[in-house]
């Protein structure tokens, strides 16, 4: 087996994983993660009749991402510190760009703990989280006031621009996987940049379970996580019913 068939078979191992009883479309997906709220009431009836044609890209592609198996974490959670220890220079899993969550369920009325869609029980399966590095629509950069998240070369890698942000977490509430975190000391956002090509998570893993890989989209094959709840801001909305109208 070469090594492009390798990531293959670890990236398809690790969706089927993410995927059970969760369809999820790429229209969903606009619909869901990109544009919400004032969003939605600007494009849904577009989506819904499948008039909308394909957006013009307004930031540039990722050239990498993270892709985690779940089948071979082992929930050491050292991606976790050693994202925020190289990164931040201090041990706050709390503020990891990969975030390792357990999936289980603690009853019928009970709090839920992990992913929806792998048993109405859980089925105990550790699941690492990391940032899609999403294509147009970007939820958290369409989300942010200030414009604040762009697209840092030579990986086109989606970074939160410290000098841009205010904190007011908008990005937080917009992105659809709950990857975005907040250093509350700093008053600002922060997310996966990939460290620069060199992903400590990736390092530290004892178990590869996680892989830096060339970017594929993957935003239509890991269904949501949570629902957003941020507003697009009006003339962000008036811009994208320009580019998403229906052509006759």
């Amino acid at each position: 087996m070469d090594h492009r068939d390798e990531e293959q078979e670890t990236i398809e191992r690790a969706l089927s994983l993410f995927s059970q009883n969760h369809p999820c479309s790429r229209r969903q997906f606009l619909k869901i993660g990109g544009i919400s709220l004032l969003g939605i009431s600007t494009l849904g009836p577009l989506l819904a009749r499948g008039e909308a044609k394909a957006p013009l890209i307004i930031m540039e592609q990722a050239q990498g991402i993270v892709i985690a198996d779940p089948t071979r974490c082992v929930a050491c959670r050292r991606c976790e510190l050693a994202c925020t220890e190289f990164n931040d220079g201090k041990a706050s899993p709390v503020m990891a760009r990969v975030k390792v969550i357990r999936n289980l369920h603690f009853g019928p009325q009970g709090p839920y703990v992990g992913q929806h869609g792998q048993g109405n029980w859980g089925n105990g399966l550790v699941i690492p989280e990391v940032c899609h590095q999403c294509p147009h629509p970007v939820p958290c950069a369409n989300a942010c006031p200030n414009d604040a998240i762009v697209a840092k070369p030579p990986l086109n890698v989606r970074v939160v621009d410290v000098e841009r942000c205010v904190g007011c977490r908008m990005c937080q509430r917009a992105c659809p996987w709950g990857m975005m975190s907040f250093d509350a000391g700093a008053g600002k956002a922060t997310k996966c940049f990939l460290c620069e090509g060199k992903p400590k998570c990736v390092e530290a893993c004892p178990a590869e379970a996680l892989r830096f890989l060339p970017w594929r989209d993957l935003t239509d094959k890991v269904p949501p996580r949570v629902v957003p709840t941020a507003a697009l801001p009006p003339e962000k909305a008036a811009s994208c019913s320009e580019c998403h109208k229906a052509k006759n």
